[in-house]
């Protein structure tokens, strides 16, 4: 997994915390951090969380990669 990969999936991992907040207690936690939900910073954040998550759509359509390979049986 590429570091890109990895950045967008841990913003989309940290997107899906702030939602349960918001859902289950009605607590915004990157509205909290950043002042509010109409601060510059947390509309950045809000809209690197949902580009992360239009990237990580890829991940989802990646096709699998076998996870065992055959054993190299070269004689060298």
């Amino acid at each position: 997994m590429s570091t890109l990969q990895r950045f967008t999936l841990a913003l989309v991992i940290i997107g899906a915390i702030n939602w349960g907040l918001i859902g289950f207690f009605q607590f915004d936690l990157v509205a909290a951090i950043f002042g509010g939900q109409n601060t510059a910073l947390a509309r950045i954040v809000y809209g690197l969380v949902g580009l992360s998550g239009l990237y990580c759509l890829t991940l989802l359509f990646k096709p699998t990669e076998e996870l065992s390979r055959e054993p190299d049986r070269s004689t060298t």
